[in-house]
């Protein structure tokens, strides 16, 4: 791994961009990406269930194949890459971060709501006994204001994380909210600071570069946009802006563009786009990986996506009660017969 990087990028396509091609990766799929990402240099692949470690059930969806066998495929082809994990407590047990890391898994991204840091320290604390690097990762950051995610990034910090991540999980940030959260953290952590994108309002790419500008050098991307809603900032593009601006990445942009054309994109069920749902998404603040159980319940009971959606932001709901979109459906649907009769 290049030692003189000015940050650090970590793929999430073998673990955001479960979500999109609903969990259905092959240990062939991941092994081939894995084997690319690790020839163009790239320091940190993300593997796991689209919601984590322990994600594959009924509520989440059914991995087609056991995440557990896609962890160990990816280590197993990765000469100086390091294999991530995404746990999220009450989803994800120790158990299985124990298993991770003996199958091959160096770091630990421990993912907790904004306002619930306080339900880390004891997945962060094992990852740490494990010897992973280790992350505390703060889904739906735009959910709080600027001393609460301080308050709950400072929290991980003290559990032993050795980054903290800003996570925009419904792509609902604006340039400048990035910037006063990036700033903020900076001005009160000793720690690595992160920033995870989507692209549901089209600013991944800009709020990751403002992100980088107040001092974040830890970035997700995905290649080929490749992520839940509209995707995550775009690997490669990424690279090559970076590149342009004399920030070195360590990573081999043609390289980059290749595995893009040639293996990615032929994974994805259609190109990544922002679509009226997934900007609904970014605009009402909802969980990006909601958007294909809000179509399948929309198609369910004959009503509009987006009006679930929507309903889902007013109701504040958030990453582990994907119950409840089935439950919004169902009684929108009834209000509408009811103003039919």
């Amino acid at each position: 791994m290049a030692k003189n990087r000015d940050l650090y990028i970590t793929e999430v396509a073998l673990r955001d961009g479960s979500h999109a091609i609903g969990h259905q990766y092959t240990v062939e799929q991941v092994m081939s990406v894995a084997r690319s990402l690790d020839q163009a240099g790239v320091p940190y692949i993300e593997v796991a269930h689209g919601d984590g470690l322990g994600g594959s059930s009924e509520q989440y969806g059914r991995s087609r194949t056991n995440e557990m066998s896609l962890i160990e495929a990816a280590a197993s082809v990765c000469t100086d890459t390091k294999i991530a994990v995404l746990l999220i407590p009450g989803i994800g047990t120790k158990n299985e971060l124990k298993e991770a890391a003996e199958l091959g898994a160096k770091m630990a991204r421990v993912a907790t709501h904004v306002t619930e840091a306080d339900v880390s320290p004891q997945h962060i604390q094992l990852a740490k006994e494990l010897g992973l690097e280790t992350v505390g990762f703060l889904m739906m950051s735009h959910m709080a204001p600027v001393n609460k995610l301080v308050e709950q990034a400072k929290l991980m910090e003290s559990y032993g994380a050795d980054t903290v991540y800003v996570v925009d999980s419904a792509g609902a940030f604006l340039p400048n909210e990035v910037r006063e959260r990036i700033k903020a953290l900076r001005l009160s952590l000793s720690i690595n600071i992160g920033f995870h994108a989507h692209n549901n309002l089209s600013l991944a790419m800009a709020n990751t570069l403002v992100a980088i500008e107040e001092g974040a050098t830890r970035i997700d991307g995905s290649v080929r946009c490749l992520g839940a809603g509209a995707g995550n900032t775009q690997t490669e593009v990424l690279v090559a802006i970076l590149d342009r601006m004399g920030i070195n990445s360590g990573i081999d942009l043609y390289e980059m563009m290749d595995l893009a054309e040639n293996i990615v994109a032929p994974i994805l069920p259609k190109p990544q786009e922002i679509t009226r749902d997934s900007l609904v998404m970014g605009y009402a603040g909802v969980y990006s990986s909601f958007l294909l159980h809000a179509q399948r319940a929309a198609k369910h009971f004959d009503l509009d996506a987006r009006d679930i959606l929507i309903e889902l932001g007013k109701r504040k709901v958030v990453g582990g009660q994907e119950d409840m979109i089935l439950d919004v459906a169902a009684e929108i649907a009834n209000k509408q017969k009811s103003l039919k009769v």
